[in-house]
């Protein structure tokens, strides 16, 4: 296996309410909603860098194609790391997503380890960490 990731896809409850969230809350580019015409198909693309994409599909859906039976999930399984170069950046995207209608559960703060950094969840309560790493350059 190659040491890549091409999607990430994240369960929702709500395909709508979600896309609303990414796309008009965030602003990450969508060409919206597709494969309606599918049963279990529909599904959101977001173009991130380097040719990653971030998709949204309903949770029940995943559970059908995976063949898994759908669980409670804990928003504490994973995060998902957006990493900036300046802590003025996630300043600006802790109140992007606030606007957006995330629920801050950590607002931007210094870090033990020298960074700065802030925690929301988006509307499914995925965990997001808008982080500026003082060690790390964010190559645009």
């Amino acid at each position: 296996m190659k040491p890549r990731i091409s999607v990430i896809t994240l369960g929702v409850d709500n395909l709508e309410r979600s896309l609303k969230f990414y796309r008009d809350g965030l602003g990450l580019p969508t060409e919206g909603i597709i494969g309606e015409e599918f049963e279990h198909g529909a599904v959101a693309f977001f173009d991130l860098q380097s040719g990653l994409k971030l998709a949204i599909w309903n949770r029940k859906d995943i559970a059908h194609d995976s063949n898994l039976n759908q669980s409670v999930p804990s928003p504490t399984e994973f995060t998902i790391g957006h990493n900036v170069n300046s802590k003025e950046e996630v300043d600006e995207v802790m109140e992007l997503a606030m606007k957006a209608g995330a629920t801050i559960t950590v607002p931007a703060q210094d870090t033990f380890w020298g960074g700065y950094s802030g925690y929301f969840q988006d509307p499914d309560g995925h965990l997001w960490e808008a982080v500026w790493n003082p060690h790390l350059e964010v190559k645009e």
